[in-house]
């Protein structure tokens, strides 16, 4: 059968309980298709990059799915007349990565501790060493055109 990633993203005012049972609901659905889930991830509450329906924020939920075409679109259907979610994008894949997602990495990285930009060392102050004597500078002068009439 061939695989698919889906993510979703729930409206804010939902409970991380609720999204999880939105996503039994969406797993029952492919389920009752003939398809089945392989890993689900729910990445928690984030700010999105731009409102939808008046939501500053969602809960995304990645799912993967192998499943036929028909469990998929049936899935799909679902979630588009549900109130809860607010967008969906499936995609279908070769294979399903290993582990945990880019976005599971990408948080575990963002724990550890670090002086700034990843593992660059620090050059000094927060615009660095800019070089060169930025002491006093004279001015030159302005010329007056009102004055000579």
């Amino acid at each position: 059968m061939p695989l698919y990633e889906t993510v979703f993203i729930a409206r804010q005012d939902l409970t991380p309980a609720q999204v999880e049972t939105l996503t039994g609901e969406i797993e029952t659905t492919l389920k009752a298709q003939g398809g089945k889930v392989t890993k689900t991830e729910q990445w928690g509450l984030r700010t999105l990059a731009y409102r939808i329906n008046k939501n500053k924020k969602g809960h995304y939920t990645l799912i993967n799915i192998d499943a036929p075409a028909a469990a998929i679109t049936e899935m799909e259907r679902t979630m588009r007349i549900h109130d809860d979610v607010m967008r969906y994008m499936t995609i279908r894949v070769d294979e399903h990565e290993e582990g945990p997602s880019a976005i599971l990495r990408r948080a575990n990285d963002d724990e550890r501790p670090s002086g700034g930009f990843g593992d660059r060392p620090s050059r000094g102050g927060d615009r660095g060493d800019r070089g060169g004597d930025r002491g006093f500078r004279p001015r030159a002068p302005r010329s007056e055109e009102g004055d000579a009439a």
